[in-house]
């Protein structure tokens, strides 16, 4: 049995995605195994980030600087928002360097289930940005879940009396996948989504 510190410890790390009891006790472990280097160090970084994290004002990413280090970055394309759910698809999007404007992050997703209004999100604050000018393109890249199509919907209808290009993420087969093991709504989008081969 540890001491009640270090399952406290433990029982934190266990509340993080990924990890359950056994994996944060085992890293633990690790840790204290570590403690001058390992554990010195994650406790620093923890501090630090603790102490200096903020919600960017103008796209609502986390960062430790406002404005965040996308929205600051000049060789980024200020004509073209990518507006995402949560900051975790911001970071999976710019994850994979592809996207070369500026994001949104709405803090959430339209559910009447849930309560969640379109006041309840970051859209006004998208639709600010877009009536502010210089900006020739908006992505709409909501999850694909029927919350997240209602979201991409909302918006879109907002952005019509906007001159702006609206766009929304492509749907269908995935790279590498075989059609026998992909559910039929991903199959029937994929089919809608045809194109020719050129």
């Amino acid at each position: 049995m540890a001491s009640q510190e270090i399952e406290a410890l433990a029982g934190a790390l266990a509340r993080l995605p990924g990890l359950g009891p056994r994996s944060a006790r085992r890293a633990v472990l690790w840790l204290i195994k570590r403690r001058e280097t390992a554990l010195d160090q994650l406790v620093g970084a923890l501090q630090v980030v603790r102490d200096a994290l903020v919600e960017c004002d103008a796209c609502g990413n986390v960062d430790t600087t406002n404005p965040c280090g996308i929205c600051a970055d000049p060789r980024r394309d200020a004509r073209a928002i990518c507006v995402v759910e949560e900051v975790a698809d911001l970071w999976a999007l710019d994850r994979a360097r592809l996207f070369t404007g500026r994001y949104h992050v709405l803090g959430g997703r339209l559910s009447a289930l849930e309560g969640v209004r379109p006041e309840d999100l970051a859209i006004g604050r998208l639709l600010d940005r877009v009536a502010a000018g210089g900006i020739d393109e908006v992505v709409l890249a909501m999850n694909a879940t029927l919350e997240g199509q209602t979201t991409a919907h909302y918006i879109a209808e907002r952005l019509e009396a906007l001159p702006v290009r609206v766009t929304q993420l492509a749907h269908g087969l995935p790279v590498g996948g075989e059609l026998d093991y992909l559910d039929e709504g991903t199959l029937a989008q994929a089919l809608r989504a045809r194109r020719p081969i050129s």
